[in-house]
């Protein structure tokens, strides 16, 4: 496996498809690569396949647990094409979106916008919502995949809140771009976000509110994984995100404005992608039964040993 590189992943959750997605997405972005494969045995899902990898430098886990969610667009994932990296970033866009529309549903047609030369928002055939910019290269500096949160329904016009809130907790953070709706822009209400960004640990993340009525919100079909090094550094994230107790569970856990969170040591990853499968089936058995991670109870089912 591939050492951990960034401290909060994206895991997206499939009815049966995690591995032909996977597949998909690493042919359609460049610099990508499958990292890991693994089946779960004997989950309340049945067989779960896991799959981690990398698009375009940005790393992701998926798993296949069964049809209990579906993607919403309240999640979606920016995609930067920027001309002054990428002398072919209006013919790479054009060919993404070729290949992500395709079998989806498209939310916004690919054309011109007062904000992009070139922009797209589309579901792709798996349901997941990828949203195509031109980037002005004469703007600040973004990495090609940004994942954006739209604060919609009970949450719309919490997007300022929310962002103040992660600020708070993760460390290596700043704010970024701010653009507020003004007057007679309703529903919006005047000076809730029609756009911002900001960095956790070192990612860069997108909000926004819309008032306007949407059937979509939230759920655990998109979660971000935060990996902890530590027993307390688990402990003190968990502390800090949850605040729904219903939705604790293996390490999941649901913030204050719906958003969910896995709080996972970072050596899960290795103990997932363990080819002693009897191994793996302890350790799956064993955090089957945790809501909070039990760092120390974790090696102790993988049989390793811990001086943290």
């Amino acid at each position: 496996m591939t050492p951990i590189r960034q401290k909060i992943v994206p895991h997206l959750w499939f009815d049966k498809q995690a591995k032909e997605a996977a597949d998909f997405y690493c042919r359609v972005f460049w610099g990508s690569g499958i990292e890991g494969r693994a089946t779960l045995r004997d989950t309340p899902s049945g067989d779960c396949d896991v799959v981690a990898f990398t698009l375009a430098g940005q790393r992701f886990m998926a798993i296949s647990a069964g049809p209990l969610f579906r993607f919403s667009p309240a999640v979606s994932f920016i995609l930067n094409f920027d001309p002054s990296w990428d002398a072919h970033a209006l013919h790479n866009l054009n060919a993404a979106w070729e290949q992500l529309s395709q079998g989806g549903k498209v939310m916004m047609p690919i054309d011109k916008y007062p904000f992009s030369e070139r922009y797209g928002w589309t579901e792709d055939r798996y349901g997941l919502s990828w949203q195509l910019m031109l980037t002005n290269p004469a703007g600040d500096e973004r990495p090609f995949i940004t994942p954006s949160l739209l604060f919609v329904g009970e949450v719309a016009g919490k997007a300022e809140e929310a962002g103040g809130f992660y600020l708070s907790i993760f460390g290596n953070s700043q704010r970024g771009l701010t653009a507020r709706y003004q007057k007679d822009m309703e529903p919006d209400q005047e000076g809730t976000l029609m756009y911002s960004d900001f960095m956790l640990e070192n990612q860069w993340f997108a909000a926004m509110d819309s008032a306007h009525r949407h059937e979509f919100a939230f759920n655990e079909a998109i979660s971000f994984m935060v990996y902890c090094d530590s027993q307390e550094e688990i402990d003190y994230f968990w502390e800090k995100l949850s605040a729904v107790p219903e939705a604790e569970q293996c390490g999941w856990l649901k913030d204050r404005f719906g958003l969910s969170w896995q709080v996972v040591p970072a050596v899960l990853e290795q103990m997932m992608f363990d080819q002693d499968h009897e191994r793996l089936g302890r350790v799956v058995q064993a955090l089957l039964k945790m809501k909070k991670f039990d760092l120390a109870a974790l090696h102790r089912a993988s049989g390793t040993v811990t001086t943290t």
